[in-house]
Order: structure tokens, then sequence, then C-alpha cells
């Protein structure tokens, strides 16, 4: 997608752990993140509320031009949430049964929404989202996945920023 406008500095590259700089990071993991959250249409994101409470609701995301995308319907609780403290998770929806193919993934990071009247404006064209609506761009600080391998393992991949993914195996 050539023409959204997603402006970064060589010092924004350099602090802000987006979509892009991840899947540079950690390339496999991030496949493995997009399929998981494209194989459904619907995701649980958790927020907080004023109290310091945990909120969960449902959700679309987007992985457009090296970000992930949060779209919210207008003065929605999460979007009011988010507005007031930017922390997330986002667990990928596991699908019918037991089985979730590719494993569990959730990623946590905060979240901030886009005052860019352009980078908005590309998104509407690419999403066409019902109007209004808030838009936030994501800066991650954790990617993780559980799975189980051979019938044997508990499998659970983290990543965090300027660490490489470790990979932790039980019985």
């Amino acid at each position: 997608m050539s023409g959204f406008p997603v402006r970064l500095t060589p010092m924004t590259r350099m602090t802000r752990m987006n979509w892009a700089a991840f899947t540079t990071a950690a390339p496999e993991l991030a496949k493995t993140t997009e399929e998981r959250f494209g194989a459904y249409r619907h995701h649980v994101l958790a927020t907080l509320r004023k109290d310091g409470s945990p909120r969960t609701c449902g959700i679309e995301v987007r992985f457009l031009a090296g970000e992930l995308w949060l779209g919210m319907m207008p003065g929605s609780r999460k979007a009011l949430d988010l507005r007031r403290d930017p922390r997330f998770t986002l667990q990928a929806n596991p699908g019918d049964g037991t089985d979730m193919g590719g494993g569990d993934v959730r990623i946590g990071g905060r979240a901030y929404e886009v005052e860019d009247g352009e980078a908005k404006a590309a998104y509407v064209k690419e999403v066409e989202p019902p109007q209004p609506f808030h838009l936030f761009r994501t800066e991650l600080t954790e990617v993780v996945r559980t799975c189980v391998e051979d019938d044997t393992y508990l499998v659970t991949q983290v990543w965090k920023p300027g660490e490489p993914v470790r990979t932790l195996r039980r019985t």
C-alpha cells in the first residue's frame, strides 16, 4: 500500500517500536502473529478504566503500512480509556474449539490517537470504516505466543523491544 502516509523521522524510527520495526526484529513471530489475527475478524482488547481496573471488549484490527491500527466507534469506552491511559493488551481470537492453530497470541503496548488528517484519510480510503470514528496507532511493548509443540511441550515465545525472541519450553 504505497499511498498510505506514515512519516517517521530517523529519531522516531529509533525510539518508536511500531509494527514494521517488530517485523524486522522478529520476522517469524511477526508472520505468525499476523496470520493469527488475520484468521478472524474480531479480537479482544483490554484497556484500563479510570479506577485502574481492566476493561475487555471486542475490536477489529488492521496491519497497514507498517503499523497496527485500532479503529473504534466515537465516544466508545475503549477509546476514552486509551485517551486517558494508552496501555493496552490485544488478544487474538482463539477460534472455534480448542485447536488454536498457530497458538495463542497477544500484543501489549500503547495506543495513541491519530491527529494527522492525511493519515486518517488514507486509512478511511483503504478500510472504509463507518464514520465518524477514533483511530489509534500502536507502539509495541511485548508480543507473546503460546502453543503446544509435538503434543509434549508448552512453548512460549516472548518478544520485547531491544531483545531477541525468548523461547521457553516446559513439559
